[in-house]
């Protein structure tokens, strides 16, 4: 199974970790997210695969959040989930992906836990 990684190529994290990744020789699937919206389904998976709540893989700190009133705890994670396939931009990046495991690249050095 390829290694995926959820890429922006603005966002140096994410450069940073597909760096990483390809000093390792690894060439992941690369999925421009921001262009190639994730699904709700494929959202929930990932959340699953990271062992986190939709919650955790927002980004509030992006105007989106407050327009799309995420700010209301009582929102549930489907809530959540529909407003980053909206709002891709509020999705915390870079994620990679291998098999049944994923993390998020906040530091880079974090995805190398998968990869062993």
């Amino acid at each position: 199974m390829p290694i995926t990684i959820y890429h922006n190529p603005r966002c140096s994290k994410s450069r940073e970790t597909l760096s990483l990744l390809q000093e390792r020789n690894i060439e992941p699937e690369v999925r421009e997210y921001l262009n190639d919206v994730p699904s709700a389904a494929e959202l929930k998976a990932i959340i699953e695969k990271l062992g986190i709540s939709a919650r955790d893989l927002l980004r509030k700190k992006e105007a989106e959040y407050k327009e799309a009133g995420l700010d209301d705890a009582s929102l549930d994670d489907d809530a959540v989930i529909e407003a980053m396939t909206r709002f891709p931009k509020l999705i915390e990046r870079p994620i990679v992906i291998n098999g049944d495991q994923a993390r998020i690249g906040r530091p880079p050095e974090s995805v190398l836990e998968i990869l062993e």
